[in-house]
């Protein structure tokens, strides 16, 4: 080899490690052999019991912290809710949220982070746009600005504290069109839609590519079905930008039961070709109510397959895992599993709405279903 070539090849070495070692992950599942089986935990909660006298135990009833043991348990993922500035608590704001996501770095978890572009919850019934931006309300382009510095400028202030989300949802349930006022309109203007959804997007790679942090990004909707035409549309309508397929999962209000989930899931993950996670569902170890705040789960009409006991939660929570992975999907997250009861008062009652649907018992003790973490299950 002659001696003259060498800058050259040195160069071209150069060039291909910069190429492998900076690579960003391709949302195209077919190019990543090594995806990561997520085991969440939504801990969105959990500051505000803790500050209202819970304390949580572990399967030996010893008290611990409650991040060591999801972490102990196997868990890998917390999932975290962002309101854009609630008037009515002290709790799921920026602040807040730093808090949780230090609490579960420590813990050496990922992050999921929910934006939920509102001041209080947003679902399928509701998506109310924060106060702050209802000037902007029929203004589409700045309500798209708007969207992107409040997610760029999020993102930039976690990083400067070391906690960056490994994932970020743009929007939660997100089945009717995001940012409106009052009654939801129907059908979904997707000129309005897309832009925004977009600019959420666009906020979330460019701080990923600058600062090359690899955040990836998460489509979230209640329940398979839902999952079904509303990805369909979003694609027709250049809503194509992401890694994830977030649904919500709760068998009791969906068309699809145990028995018939698989294929739905695998032509969700399959026809769009992104990685697909349940980020929400839950199953009841008792249908006792122990405060003033109704459960939800409540019924026996609620219960799917399996009995209100620890030992059903427990085997619901393996038979969806199974589900999951033999359809090719990537993870699963339980919603509130801490939200037990407390002196705490939500905005319909005093105490929990969960707290027969936690993986912690009545006494704060956690329950069998909390081993479904393991990998040896």
């Amino acid at each position: 080899m002659s001696y003259k070539n060498l800058p050259y090849l040195f160069s071209f070495v150069m060039i291909l490690q910069t190429l492998f070692f900076c690579k960003k992950p391709s949302n195209n599942v077919d190019d990543d052999s090594n995806i990561v089986f997520y085991l969440g935990a939504d801990l969105s909660y959990v500051n505000e019991m803790e500050d209202c006298g819970a304390v949580y135990k572990n399967s030996d009833n010893q008290e611990t912290d409650v991040f060591d043991i999801f972490e102990t348990a196997g868990a890998n993922l917390i999932r975290v809710r962002l309101w854009h500035n609630p008037t009515w608590t002290n709790y799921s704001n920026l602040e807040d949220v730093k808090k949780t996501i230090r609490r579960a770095k420590d813990n050496n978890m990922s992050v999921l982070l929910d934006f939920h572009y509102s001041d209080t919850w947003a679902d399928p019934t509701k998506q109310e746009i924060p106060f702050a931006w209802e000037i902007n309300l029929n203004n589409d382009s700045l309500l798209g600005d708007m969207m992107y510095d409040y997610t760029y400028s999020t993102l930039k202030t976690l990083d400067s504290l070391e906690l960056s989300p490994e994932i970020v949802q743009i929007g939660n349930e997100i089945n009717p069109m995001i940012l409106q006022k009052g009654n939801l309109q129907w059908p979904i203007d997707w000129d309005r839609n897309s832009l925004l959804l977009n600019k959420g997007i666009e906020a979330v790679r460019n701080f990923s590519d600058e600062t090359q942090n690899n955040i990836e990004i998460m489509l979230h909707i209640a329940q398979p079905e839902n999952g079904i035409w509303w990805f369909d549309q979003a694609s027709n309508n250049n809503v194509v930008d992401y890694d994830w397929i977030g649904l919500s999962y709760y068998p009791q209000w969906s068309q699809y039961n145990l028995s018939n989930l698989e294929p739905v899931l695998t032509n969700l993950r399959t026809t769009y070709n992104k990685k697909l996670m349940i980020v929400e569902t839950a199953y009841p170890f008792t249908l006792q109510n122990i405060d003033s705040a109704n459960n939800i789960l409540g019924s026996q009409g609620m219960l799917v397959n399996f009995p209100a006991t620890q030992q059903g939660q427990f085997d619901y929570l393996i038979e969806l895992k199974q589900i999951l992975q033999n359809s090719g999907g990537n993870g699963l997250v339980y919603w509130e599993p801490a939200w037990v009861s407390t002196t705490c008062s939500t905005l319909w009652g005093s105490g929990s709405h969960w707290d027969n649907a936690t993986l912690f018992d009545h006494q704060f003790k956690a329950t069998k279903g909390l081993e479904f973490y393991s990998d040896n299950n």
